[in-house]
């Protein structure tokens, strides 16, 4: 069942990163190219995620992030993290 649970944490944000790439243009506003988005699918797909929904949905007029999408991307950077780490003790025992 733990096997089970981690193959769903690691393949649900990319499988959403992947949807948004398909069918909406979400990431190409808060990105501006394929590289980033291309990039962080591969590496850290809950900080891609949590960065676009901070750029579109909680900026600034100016186009600034504010401190709830600063959080917001900490929170992604932190599950991203979580995963990664998660796994590594995992191969310790």
């Amino acid at each position: 069942m733990g096997c089970l649970f981690a193959i769903l944490a690691l393949i649900t944000p990319r499988f959403v990163v992947f949807v948004l790439w398909i069918f909406t243009h979400y990431l190409a506003t808060a990105y501006g190219s394929w590289f980033w988005p291309t990039l962080g699918f591969f590496v850290a797909p809950t900080t891609t995620l949590a960065y676009a929904v901070a750029r579109n949905d909680l900026s600034t007029a100016s186009g600034s992030i504010t401190a709830a999408g600063t959080l917001v991307i900490v929170i992604g950077v932190l599950i991203d993290i979580g995963l990664i780490g998660g796994g590594a003790r995992g191969r310790r025992t």
